[in-house]
């Protein structure tokens, strides 16, 4: 009797234990979900999207708000008292090609003028290859007017360059024989190249053509008794230079349609290029096809000598020395690291994003309202910027025709001696995707093909894409470079952007981040990118507030700069209404703080209210820093030596060389 007793109160216990395991296990569930959110995209741009938002209506200026260090920066691009008066007798015109995209293109323009003043020569509206080349497009616009105002150019640069749209009657038959002299200068081509080379020859030929590929035709810096030239390459990339009349409504359509939302939007441009990511050997941070599409645009570079690099190179080692671009993933955890919310709205700039729509599915993730120029704009909106067009005739793949059983019965009896093996088994079908595009030449042949006529019309439509996208890049209320100033020497569309952005207003949220000490930081989180500590959290912080002061600037000067001027154009387009440090470099030119005093008139309207963007409020009381995103939520907690890691940032930069 005692026996079955014990039996009772153990099978007792051991219920109880289990029910209180239940109970337990159930409490715990319940803690771990209670912050799950489910993921659901967006898939377009939705009439109420200002109601997903919110409608906070308050900017908070942690993350959205102006430098205020910066704000003595005034755009001041006017020519000084020792500039010369134009000459009215020129010594010839100057006749230019220019080949490349949208950044090389809008470079090239301002050193093309920038020439023509130091020769005193009679400027011809330059020929825009990418617009020429292709065949079919609207005869609306032709050359330099498919993108830029050709009436706008000429006006504004009229006491400063004689432009002319053609070249006189007299000159047009020597142009179709080619009997002037031609040159194809560098990018980095110096002032005395044109003065002792080509004016002698301008002078006796009366026209000379100029052919510019590498996205420019004189160097970058000046010395400083040419300050003037420096101020009207300013005054043509950020007056002269503006878009037809139909990109620049459309443009100004889209900014308005995201500043109805009532929030404040971030501009990025991935800067994922082909020629980009081959010039510097990024091809194995992309996988499958991707890769060798970029290995084999490398190894044509090596074969027209603009790489004299080996084909294949550590693409991992190029990017933790800052070589390649951020991938979107990475700067989708850079955002949110700063305390952007998942709902920011996002502007996906960039005419190409080489990957696709495949590499911006981390991005999309985190930040689901990532928008674009077409989920902003209608089809026939963006139809009716490009004007009517040639229809080009379809390529369409044909498969040979099918034999009849007479034909096959025929080919059986001509067939060689028997026995005869058996007949081959049925081919698979052939899709289209395998014979046109990019698949069918990797997949078969050695050799990339010529840019069909539709490939050439694409490459035309990205000029004015691009423009779109500038136009909203520099109203944007921060901005962030994926790419820019690669050392490759090439003007590139962030590095434009940044240029332009400090020129009209120094003070906006511009980011300009380190990527060799951003790779450094990522290698210390790469097995947990998504759950780094809070101390690395404070770094990228740390990083990033940095890039967008004084410090961010003289970065800029020391590495930008030299390559291309309009990505810097401090000091010489710039005043100040404020006194400040000066910082000086190693070659004796000034970095920092050497602008001209701003005119009175400019100093009395910056006491009267800060130059800040339209629309910005400084008010971001009760506002968090970040939101709960689950960056820095691990616990500060070393495994190796079971003690809690309270490590500095400081102690993390030694560890990263001070002096990158």
């Amino acid at each position: 009797m005692a026996f079955i007793t014990k039996i009772k109160w153990v099978v007792l216990s051991v219920v109880t234990l289990s029910m209180a395991s239940i109970i337990i296990h159930l409490s715990f569930v319940k803690l771990w979900t209670a912050s799950i959110v489910q993921y659901k995209a967006m898939p377009s741009l939705h009439e109420d999207f200002a109601s997903m938002l919110g409608r906070q209506g308050i900017k908070n200026k942690k993350l959205w708000g102006n430098i205020k260090s910066l704000e003595a920066l005034q755009p001041y691009a006017n020519p000084r008292s020792n500039y010369s008066v134009l000459k009215e007798q020129s010594n010839g015109f100057i006749y230019a090609k220019i080949f490349g995209g949208f950044a090389q293109i809008r470079s090239s323009i301002c050193d093309l003028v920038t020439v023509s003043r130091l020769l005193n020569a009679t400027l011809v509206i330059p020929e825009i290859q990418q617009s020429t080349r292709s065949k079919g497009i609207s005869v609306k616009f032709k050359s330099f007017s498919y993108v830029y105002n050709e009436e706008q150019f000429i006006a504004y640069l009229k006491n400063d360059v004689i432009i002319a749209k053609t070249l006189p009657e007299s000159f047009k038959e020597i142009r179709r024989r080619n009997d002037f002299p031609t040159f194809k200068p560098k990018s980095s081509a110096s002032p005395n190249f044109y003065l002792q080379e080509i004016l002698p020859k301008l002078k006796r030929s009366k026209v000379v053509g100029l052919i510019i590929t590498e996205g420019g035709c004189l160097q970058s810096i000046l010395p400083p008794a040419m300050s003037e030239l420096q101020r009207l390459r300013c005054r043509v990339a950020f007056h002269a230079l503006q878009f037809r009349p139909e990109i620049q409504m459309l443009g100004r359509r889209i900014v308005d349609r995201l500043k109805a939302l009532e929030q404040p939007f971030l501009a990025f441009h991935p800067g994922l290029l082909r020629d980009v990511l081959a010039y510097h050997g990024c091809a194995e941070l992309f996988q499958d096809v991707h890769t060798e599409l970029i290995q084999h645009r490398r190894a044509q570079m090596i074969k027209q000598g603009i790489v004299n690099e080996e084909l294949n190179v550590e693409s991992h080692l190029q990017r933790d020395n800052g070589l390649c671009p951020l991938l979107p993933e990475e700067v989708g955890i850079l955002l949110r690291a700063m305390g952007y919310p998942s709902k920011t709205i996002i502007y996906l700039a960039g005419s190409e994003t080489f990957g696709g729509q495949r590499i911006l599915i981390p991005l999309r993730a985190m930040f689901t309202n990532l928008v674009d120029r077409t989920s902003l704009c209608s089809e026939k909106e963006l139809s009716d910027l490009v004007g009517p067009e040639t229809p080009l005739p379809q390529n369409i793949f044909q498969p040979p025709p099918r034999k009849s059983e007479e034909q096959l019965k025929e080919e059986w009896k001509r067939a060689g001696p028997r026995p005869r093996p058996l007949p081959p088994p049925p081919d698979r079908p052939i899709y289209l995707h395998e014979k046109e595009g990019w698949y069918a030449w990797i997949t078969e042949t050695p050799k990339e093909p010529n840019p069909s006529p539709m490939d050439l019309r694409m490459q035309a439509h990205r000029l004015i894409w691009d423009a779109l996208d500038y136009i909203v890049s520099l109203e944007a209320d921060a901005y962030f470079p994926g790419y820019n100033n690669d050392g490759s020497g090439w003007p590139d569309f962030s590095s434009l952007v940044m240029g332009h952005r400090l020129y009209e207003s120094a003070s906006s949220r511009t980011y300009r981040p380190d990527r060799k000490t951003i790779a450094k930081l990522f290698n210390i989180t790469r097995e947990n990118m998504y759950h780094p500590r809070h101390n690395w959290t404070i770094l990228v912080q740390e990083h990033l507030n940095k890039s967008l002061t004084e410090e961010g600037l003289i970065r800029q000067s020391l590495l930008s700069k030299p390559k291309m001027f309009l990505s810097h154009p401090l000091p010489e387009c710039s005043c100040r209404v404020s006194s400040a440090n000066r910082v000086k470099g190693a070659d004796g030119r000034f970095l920092f703080g050497d602008e001209d005093e701003c005119p009175k008139w400019m100093q009395h309207a910056n006491e009267a209210g800060p130059l800040g963007k339209e629309g910005t409020k400084p008010e971001d009381e009760g506002l968090p820093d970040y939101e709960s995103n689950g960056f820095g939520d691990e616990p500060e907690f070393d495994q190796s030596n079971g003690k809690n890691n309270q490590t500095s940032p400081w102690d993390v930069d030694e560890e990263m060389d001070p002096n990158d």
